[in-house]
């Protein structure tokens, strides 16, 4: 079964799709002239995130900021090749990585998702969006901070975990999840380029109990793929 290119998920898909390239186009080429201006730009950004991560995702609020379509269908296959049941997502945004995750858990039997965003006005676009792609029973979106809303609630064996959220946060959530994660789940970081290095460090260190690598695709974007294998 898949409903992922289904009239009702594909059209909405499409529309977000459509609207993050108006939202976020301007943006992406202001990052794009100013990277190659300043190779120090990305730095900077990471710094101030590293120090303030609520006031600059406050700044991105308008933004998508979103996982592209082929990411999308990555996530899409992960999930379905690891036969997921439980998902936790770190970011919803206006919740394009979450159809895709949440469209795998129904297509695969059935599931649950946690997602968390910390802008509520995001959180309740990517709740309208996802009950226009028949998805809302998937997906539990909390809102608020992630080092707070991923605390209690989430049930030990979780499949495959998604950060895609404030980069400096990735190692604190993996932390925060990390005595539920299943043996043999996937954690998907997308964007893990944290300033101090401290999350790609421990993932691809074996001691930490991870087999990692970083993703072929979306070369520069710094995606990385890791299995718990502790």
């Amino acid at each position: 079964m898949e409903t992922l290119s289904s009239p009702q998920i594909a059209d909405v898909l499409a529309r977000l799709f459509a609207e993050a390239q108006v939202a976020d186009g301007p943006l992406y080429a202001e990052w794009s002239q100013a990277l190659q201006v300043d190779g120090e730009e990305m730095a900077r950004l990471m710094a101030r995130e590293a120090q303030d991560y609520r006031g600059v995702y406050r700044d991105f609020a308008g933004n998508f900021l979103n996982v592209s379509a082929e990411f999308g269908q990555f996530l899409y296959i992960c999930a379905r090749a690891r036969r997921a049941r439980h998902i936790v997502e770190f970011g919803t945004s206006f919740g394009v990585s979450t159809i895709h995750l949440a469209a795998a858990l129904r297509d695969g039997g059935g599931g649950r998702m946690v997602s968390t965003e910390l802008e509520p006005a995001k959180a309740e676009r990517a709740q309208q969006n996802l009950s226009d792609a028949g998805l809302a029973d998937v997906v539990d979106i909390r809102v608020g901070d992630a080092l707070e809303t991923l605390q209690d609630g989430i049930d030990d064996g979780i499949d495959l975990v998604l950060l895609d959220g404030a980069w400096s946060l990735y190692l604190p959530v993996l932390r925060i999840l990390e005595s539920r994660l299943a043996p043999g789940a996937l954690v998907i970081a997308e964007n893990a380029v944290d300033e101090s290095g401290d999350y790609l460090t421990y993932v691809r260190n074996p001691a930490s109990g991870y087999r990692s690598l970083p993703l072929p695709f979306e070369p520069g974007r710094g995606n990385e793929m890791s299995v718990y294998v502790a």
